[in-house]
C-alpha cells in the first residue's frame, strides 16, 4: 500500500506516519501541507516527498491510499476529493460532522469501489481481545450494562481546534465519539440513543461535556456514556455482568510501551490483570490493508454510517446547537 498524508497534525507525525512505515507492505510516499515550509520540514524527517497543496498530492499516480488528519470540518471535502482521485481513505475521527456528509461520502466510496475507514485505532489494541475472551468464557456472567468515560481537563489557551466551532470542534465529536464507538465496537450496532445531554461553554461556543443513554432492546443491554473537555481525567469502560464486573482502565489511549491493566471483580474477590503493551496504530493500519486486499471495504463504510447515526441522535436529544 503506497501512502500519502494530507495534513501535518501531531497525530500524523507522532503516531500514524511512523506506524505506516513500520509495516513491510507499506510505503510512505508523500505528505502535503498548505504551508510549503511545513510540508518540507515533515517530509525531510521521513525522507519522503513534500507537497505545498493537498491537490498536488492527490494528483500523484504512485499513491494508493491517503491518511487525512485534518480538522473535522474539512474531512468531507478532502475525503470526497481523495475518492474522486481514486484513493482509498483513512480519516481521523470524527470522520464527518453530520450524517448527511457521511451518507454522501459513503455513497461516493461505494460508487468508486474504494474504502473509507475511520481511525478509531483503540479498537485494535490487544487488551480488547482479552476482554472479549473473558466475556466468552462467562467470567462475569450475562452482561447487564456497559459504561464508558473519556474526558480530560482543558488544554491550555483557547486556540486548540477542539474549541473551534467552525472547525467541527466540541467534546461530542472528540472524546464523546470514543465512548459511542466503544459501545458498538464491543456489543454491536443494535443500540438506540434514548436520552442525551450536552453542556456548552459559552465563551468558546462549543459543547464542553455531555453524556448519553443507549439501549439494545434485543440483547437487553444498556450503555451509559460520558465525556468532556473540563473533567477529571477518565479513559475507561466497565462491563457489569450478572456475576461480576470488568474494567478497562486505559481503554482509548494506551501508548505502544504502556502495560494496560484490567480489573476483574467476581464474588470470590478482585484481581488486576496486567497485560502486555501493544501498538494499536500499527494494528489499525494492518486492518486497513486487509480490508482492501480481502475485499471487505463495505464493513468500514457501514461502521461510518452507524457511528454517524448515533452521533446525530445524541445531537437531536442533547440540544445540539447547529
Amino acid at each position: 500500500m503506497r501512502w500519502g498524508v494530507i495534513g501535518t497534525a501531531s497525530i500524523a507525525t507522532r503516531s500514524v506516519m511512523p506506524a505506516i512505515r513500520s509495516i513491510e507492505e507499506n510505503t510512505l510516499v508523500a505528505v502535503a501541507s498548505r504551508s510549503r515550509e511545513t510540508a518540507h520540514a515533515v517530509a525531510s524527517s521521513f525522507g519522503i516527498s513534500a507537497h505545498g497543496s493537498y491537490e498536488s498530492l492527490l494528483e500523484r499516480g504512485d499513491i494508493d491510499a491517503v491518511y487525512i488528519p485534518l480538522p473535522n470540518s474539512l474531512h468531507f471535502e478532502w475525503v470526497c476529493k481523495a475518492l474522486e482521485a481514486g484513493k482509498h481513505v483513512l480519516v481521523e475521527k470524527t470522520a464527518f460532522v453530520t450524517l448527511d456528509e457521511a451518507e454522501k461520502a459513503v455513497a461516493l466510496a461505494r460508487q468508486k469501489k474504494l474504502a473509507i475507514v475511520e481511525n478509531f485505532q483503540f479498537q485494535h489494541h490487544s487488551q480488547h481481545r482479552f476482554v472479549r475472551k473473558l466475556l466468552e468464557d462467562n467470567a462475569i456472567g450475562d452482561v447487564r450494562a456497559f459504561r464508558a468515560s473519556f474526558g480530560f481537563p482543558p488544554f491550555g489557551g483557547d486556540q486548540n481546534i477542539r474549541y473551534k466551532r467552525e472547525l467541527g470542534g466540541g467534546a461530542l465529536l472528540d472524546s464523546g465519539a470514543y465512548t459511542l464507538k466503544a459501545t458498538s465496537f464491543l456489543f454491536g450496532h443494535g443500540f438506540e440513543v434514548k436520552a442525551a445531554h450536552l453542556s456548552y461553554n459559552e465563551i468558546v461556543g462549543v459543547d464542553w461535556f455531555g453524556g448519553a443513554f443507549l439501549v439494545d432492546e434485543e440483547k437487553d443491554i444498556f450503555s451509559e456514556v460520558a465525556w468532556g473537555f473540563d473533567n477529571f481525567y477518565q479513559c475507561n469502560y466497565e462491563i457489569w455482568g450478572a456475576t461480576g464486573k470488568l474494567t478497562a482502565t486505559r481503554a482509548y489511549t494506551a501508548k505502544s510501551d504502556f502495560k494496560p491493566v484490567l480489573i476483574l471483580e467476581q464474588g470470590s474477590g478482585s484481581q488486576q490483570l496486567a497485560l502486555e503493551p501493544d501498538d494499536h496504530f500499527r494494528h489499525m493500519l494492518k486492518f486497513f490493508n486487509r480490508s482492501i486486499y480481502e475485499g471487505r471495504i463495505e464493513e468500514g463504510l457501514m461502521e461510518i454510517i452507524s457511528q454517524a447515526k448515533c452521533i446525530e441522535a445524541v445531537k437531536a436529544l442533547g440540544g445540539w446547537r447547529a
